[in-house]
């Protein structure tokens, strides 16, 4: 089987499938389920294909008008991430679906989607990209209307759709000012291209690239969308939150070169996705209802995504979409027992509450704790670049949050001596984890730029900006009941009501008055 049947035949399955299904409707089909796992096994075979022959191109036109596959370390891996997840919806959608009147018309719309996203990770160019990218916001918005009598569900997919196409637009420009700065729109040329510097049509190109990719992943302040998407099936929110909205992580990593070589591009994903990442985990911890707070728990992730991207962290990038979408389609597909597991809990006892010495102890002893780990992993495969040790100072926060559980004056002996276990532990993975991701596809991606000054002004910015975060998290027991805080409690469950001034400014909040006149 040549190269070009082994990357064109998943999507070209997926789709027959999908015609298939529409055709000769069946209750509980088994086929889409069958073709999601067939597409997993030829995944499977082309990273045997990767690990025989090595990376390569095929063009399905031109090569330099972005019309071409890309087989490397990266795109092997989004595709089995994308096959993977895929098969496990699509086996939860059989039984989530069954009896519904459209239901073949589910598992078509599924099938559609999942194509079109095996196409954006597989695309060596921009022009391939950009379609599969208009393929995926046509199939989503017909999933988020699967259930078109809800308000809320028109609402939300016309939000979708206003984000996801401003971001294809941007991308668009992007393509079109990359061709006039270097006559090509193969991602490989352009990444090679950039390195020796970006002219002016680069710079506007990267731009866009960055306000392309701050679309997709819902960052702050337009993030509402993501947060609405409750509306359609379970199976779309787990597709969604798991693999697509990834997608604007995707186009930085793929351009990385290019992105890497504006520092203004770089300054800006480090303060948007910092922000964004603040913002959605201090909301997220206002939300009583699970799949809302998983929700804005994707908002927080995708923005730590960005800030990944600006730190040039482009490997742990990677691993973040990785890991972030096996967790969170599990989180949504898990949702309902998650529900039913916490109802048949009994009353929880008396919570050790940290008061402001133990919270001073944590941090101190977490940042002891990841000086140590990161000096023998220092001895052992030699210094990490300022980014990596500033990311896993952000990461040990919440190792920190932990450790003042356990010592504060009324938690048991049990619980700190699983608090100093799991402290241990994270931090020796954030370590371990960096190594593999570096092995794996440090060599398609660029090392980390040398911090200059204006880096250095953003890491510190950074680091105090989520050690206010955690400190004031590790303290919130203890004001959590003063007047004032629930007043803000309110204001941060609603979003700081964001969401609000986006639905007054499309519409949606209007309400149609109708009267019946004889």
């Amino acid at each position: 089987m040549s190269l070009l049947s082994l990357l064109l035949l998943p999507p070209v399955l997926l789709l027959g499938v999908a015609v298939h299904t529409l055709m000769r409707p069946v209750r509980r089909p088994r086929l889409p389920e069958g073709a999601a796992l067939a597409v997993l096994v030829l995944m499977g075979v082309v990273l045997v294909h990767l690990l025989v022959a090595g990376p390569g191109a095929l063009a399905l036109g031109s090569e330099a008008a972005g019309l071409s596959l890309r087989l490397d370390a990266v795109s092997v891996t989004m595709g089995l991430l994308v096959s993977f997840v895929g098969w496990i919806v699509m086996r939860y959608a059989r039984s989530y679906l069954d009896g519904e009147p459209r239901e073949a018309l589910f598992h078509a719309l599924m099938l559609a989607t999942l194509a079109a996203v095996l196409m954006v990770v597989l695309s060596g160019g921009l022009t391939l990209m950009i379609l599969a990218f208009g393929a995926v916001g046509l199939g989503l918005r017909h999933l988020l209307l699967f259930y078109p009598e809800r308000p809320e569900a028109r609402r939300a997919a016309a939000k979708f759709t206003l984000v996801w196409g401003a971001g294809d637009l941007a991308l668009i420009g992007a393509a079109g000012l990359f061709w006039l700065a270097f006559g090509t729109l193969d991602l490989g040329g352009i990444g090679t291209a950039a390195q020796s510097g970006l002219p002016l049509a680069g710079q506007g190109a990267v731009a866009l690239l960055v306000i392309a990719a701050a679309l997709k992943t819902a960052a702050f302040p337009l993030h509402g969308w993501l947060t609405e998407v409750m509306e359609a099936p379970t199976p779309v929110s787990a597709l969604l939150h798991a693999g697509i909205v990834n997608s604007g992580g995707l186009i930085l990593i793929r351009l990385a070169e290019a992105v890497q070589a504006s520092p203004g591009a770089m300054a800006a994903l480090v303060m948007l996705g910092g922000l964004t990442a603040i913002f959605g985990a201090v909301v997220m911890l206002t939300q009583s209802a699970i799949k809302t707070a998983l929700a804005w728990s994707t908002v927080a992730q995708m923005g730590f995504l960005l800030l990944q991207c600006g730190l040039g962290l482009w490997p742990l990038a990677l691993l973040h979409i990785v890991a972030h979408s096996l967790y969170k389609a599990h989180g949504f597909l898990a949702s309902g027992g998650a529900v039913r597991a916490v109802a048949e809990i009994r009353r929880p006892g008396p919570v050790a509450v940290p008061d402001l010495k133990a919270v001073a102890r944590a941090f101190a002893l977490a940042l002891l704790l990841y000086g140590a780990v990161a000096a023998g992993f220092a001895l052992l495969i030699g210094p990490k670049s300022a980014q990596a040790l500033a990311l896993g100072t952000i990461l040990i926060f919440g190792v920190a949050y932990l450790v003042a559980q356990g010592l504060a004056d009324a938690a048991p002996a049990e619980l700190t001596k699983r608090t100093a276990r799991a402290s241990v532990a994270a931090t020796l993975a954030y370590f371990t984890f960096q190594i593999i991701a570096g092995a794996l596809w440090g060599a398609n991606l660029p090392a980390p730029p040398v911090p200059g000054a204006l880096e250095w002004a953003l890491i510190v910015l950074a680091l105090m900006s989520f050690g206010l975060v955690a400190v004031a998290q590790a303290l919130f027991p203890l004001w959590a009941h003063h007047p004032a805080t629930a007043g803000w409690r309110v204001h941060l469950a609603n979003g700081l009501y964001l969401n609000t001034l986006l639905d007054r400014l499309i519409g949606g909040l209007r309400v149609t008055h109708t009267s019946n006149r004889t």
